[in-house]
């Protein structure tokens, strides 16, 4: 039981949310939430990339057990601990890729062409790219780019080329507030746990973020002014939802740079109620304009 457990956590079930919140915009914005059918799509999608990003987790685990035992939080992986002997973890991960791509493969050939491709972006991470400073974080934002086109081509919808922007800067935006964190609270232990931050300072994570920030804003408000879903009695009230994404944002750069929160930004949103509070309030706003007035 104690190793069944482990394989569960090694999943990391906390960020299976990421594969809700990136893979569900493409139908909800494009107001065909209630064609059942293409819903159905889009969930199954979902549980697909849950699959298939649980299968790189343990991969990745597997690649960093020596690293992770250096690290004080991620030494009690169960992969790093030993609970979960890393023979299993391979076996493991190669069934869930398998059971992903063949099951994509019978929902839609354009989404496993997808997952195939993140699958090989995230092993070359794993392998090759972690180490590589600033790649490495685009690296990461390009696979949440994946997950929304994988919704888009499930759903057959043409997504926004802003949309698709605006949800890969704010991947962007989330992985480097993320390693900003974890530099801060490594210190010199930082470069053991992961070889690439011997090429970040927190100046210059500080100086991206700002980059970042501004460019999220920016695409947000120009996705929200051309989508032909949210305009009502001749008025673009999407526009009416950018204080809320702007309240989110400098709310999650207060937790990091006043509180000091160093979480995945999937726990931030598990524990923060103005946060949660946030993403509710934005949720209903845009249902309310696309589905309702």
């Amino acid at each position: 039981m104690r190793p069944f457990i482990g394989l569960l956590l090694s999943m990391r079930p906390r960020q299976w949310t990421k594969n809700v919140l990136f893979v569900f915009p493409a139908i909800v914005f494009d107001a065909g939430l209630f064609d059942f059918d293409a819903l159905g799509r889009v969930i199954i999608c979902s549980g697909l990339l849950i699959l298939t990003a649980s299968s790189v987790y343990l991969f990745n685990d597997i690649v960093d057990i020596r690293a992770d035992r250096q690290h004080p939080v991620k030494k009690h992986r169960p992969i790093a601990a030993g609970d979960v002997p890393a023979p299993v973890a391979a076996i493991a991960a190669a069934i869930l890729a398998a059971a992903a791509l063949a099951g994509s493969l019978a929902l839609h050939r354009d989404l496993s062409i997808i997952l195939a491709a993140y699958i090989l972006l995230q092993v070359a991470y794993s392998l090759w790219i972690k180490q590589i400073a600033l790649l490495d974080i685009l690296a990461v934002s390009a696979g949440f780019v994946l997950r929304i086109l994988a919704g888009g081509v499930v759903a057959e919808i043409s997504l926004s080329p802003w949309l698709t922007t605006c949800a890969g800067l704010l991947a962007l935006f989330l992985v480097i507030g993320k390693r900003r964190q974890e530099l801060k609270t490594l210190g010199d232990a930082a470069r053991a746990a992961r070889s690439s931050f011997r090429h970040y300072n927190l100046a210059l994570l500080d100086e991206l973020l700002r980059i970042v920030t501004a460019c999220v804003l920016i695409t947000y408000v120009i996705y929200t002014a051309e989508s032909a879903t949210m305009i009502r009695h001749g008025q673009n009230l999407g526009l009416l939802t950018v204080p809320i994404v702007i309240y989110g944002v400098f709310r999650y750069l207060y937790l990091i740079h006043v509180e000091g929160e160093g979480s995945a930004p999937d726990e931030v949103l598990m524990t923060d109620r103005p946060l949660q509070l946030t993403l509710f309030i934005a949720a209903l706003t845009y249902f309310v304009i696309i589905y309702v007035l």
